[in-house]
């Protein structure tokens, strides 16, 4: 963690540009329905207004396309934080216009301005240097705080740090940081990832660089069926990467070369079709009868994977056992939540996405250590790839 945090910059008196993710859920009346994201802001925002900054919140909302539509508006974020603030944020109603410009000109130490999407622009996804310099202009000192956008390189997550003077994390990044690059970089052993979801496509660069890392490596969701056919097993109708065969094949034979676990699945729960109340069975893994596919896995594979997930000190768990969406076909999905939550020794670390939808949804989010916010940013970390709001921040001396 070699970037400067918010601790590191005096904030007094100056105008603090904070890039947050609220990219919130909402239900067909603009009500929002999950308000994680405006939570895990909170710490970094009432820093500053606590220690008297001027501070400028901006964040994206959906995807408005680069045209300003009120579908998208931060309005009700702003609504919201003035609930949890005491009425604290002023919304402008535009990004970088006169508006702005003018309740930043007027903003009181200890008070926040809220800019509008700043996807109303179609140059923030492109990164555009001039949106980003604009943007630049209202601050003094850059904080990003958006983990879950931190892979992309935009305007208001990258390119703004070449503007201004202090470019710094705040702290939910700087939590990010520290629990997911800890559990990498100097992990209590033994390290268990467990992965899930439904392509190996996504995860090959995590694969290779877990292989690499972990004591043993538990693969589960659709992706396994493309392991078993690599082994020899056949699936029936079950999801298949037919072109990501032979690499399953080379990552199979690398995790045997580096002395480290593969755990695949021993039996699946599969059905004839895909609904939430199909009728299943539950077969050997690589017997998957011709026209069944399977939605789950099965209870001595759920079994087997709580063992080694029970004696482990360091666990990473990025995507479901199955189609977890229908109760049916969670049970693998939830008897992995239970065996992290039940392991109270271990730092358990879950990947955003839908595995953080999961154990949010089955009740065992208090129950482990950190749940991450970014789903494709954790994905990249994990995969050991730099990520482009984290790199450009400043460096401590």
């Amino acid at each position: 963690m070699n970037k400067k945090t918010l601790k590191d910059v005096a904030v007094k008196g100056k105008r603090v540009l904070v890039r947050c993710d609220f990219n919130v859920p909402q239900d067909e009346n603009g009500n929002i329905t999950d308000e994680n994201r405006i939570r895990g802001a909170l710490p970094t925002i009432q820093y500053l207004l606590d220690n008297k900054a001027k501070v400028i919140l901006t964040s994206h909302l959906g995807r408005p396309k680069g045209v300003v539509d009120e579908k998208y508006s931060l309005k009700l974020v702003a609504d919201r934080l003035n609930e949890i603030l005491g009425d604290k944020v002023t919304l402008a109603s535009d990004v970088v216009g006169e508006d702005a410009k003018a309740k930043v000109a007027a903003l009181e130490e200890g008070k926040a301005v809220m800019l509008e999407n700043v996807r109303f622009h179609a140059e923030e996804e492109k990164n555009d240097p001039e949106f980003a310099k604009q943007l630049a202009a209202l601050a003094d000192i850059f904080c990003n705080d958006a983990f879950g956008t931190a892979h992309r390189a935009h305007a208001s997550t990258a390119g703004i740090a070449a503007f201004v003077e202090e470019s710094v994390c705040g702290f939910l990044i700087q939590k990010e940081i520290e629990i997911m690059g800890g559990a990498l970089d100097n992990p209590a052993r033994p390290f268990v990832a467990i992965l899930g979801g439904a392509k190996v496509s996504d995860k090959i660069g995590v694969i290779n660089n877990l292989l690499d890392k972990v004591d043993s490596l538990i693969i589960g969701g659709a992706m396994a069926y493309t392991f078993c056919k690599a082994g020899g097993g056949e699936v029936g109708n079950s999801k298949l990467e037919k072109d990501k065969v032979e690499l399953a094949k080379e990552l199979i034979a690398k995790a045997k070369e580096k002395n480290i676990e593969m755990l695949l699945p021993l039996d699946n729960v599969v059905t004839k079709e895909f609904g939430p109340n199909a009728e299943s069975q539950v077969v050997t893994a690589g017997q998957v009868p011709e026209g069944w596919g399977g939605l789950d896995i099965g209870p001595k594979t759920a079994k087997a994977f709580s063992k080694v997930i029970k004696d482990a000190k360091t666990i990473v768990w990025n995507g479901p056992m199955g189609v977890f969406e229908f109760e049916k076909f969670a049970v693998g999905t939830k008897a992995i939540a239970e065996a992290l939550a039940n392991n109270k020794k271990a730092v358990t670390i879950i990947g955003g996405g839908d595995s953080a939808a999961a154990i949010e949804q089955l009740g065992f989010a208090d129950k482990v250590t950190h749940i991450s916010t970014g789903g494709g940013a954790s994905l990249e970390y994990l995969e050991g790839i730099e990520l482009p709001g984290i790199a450009v921040l400043s460096n401590k001396e």
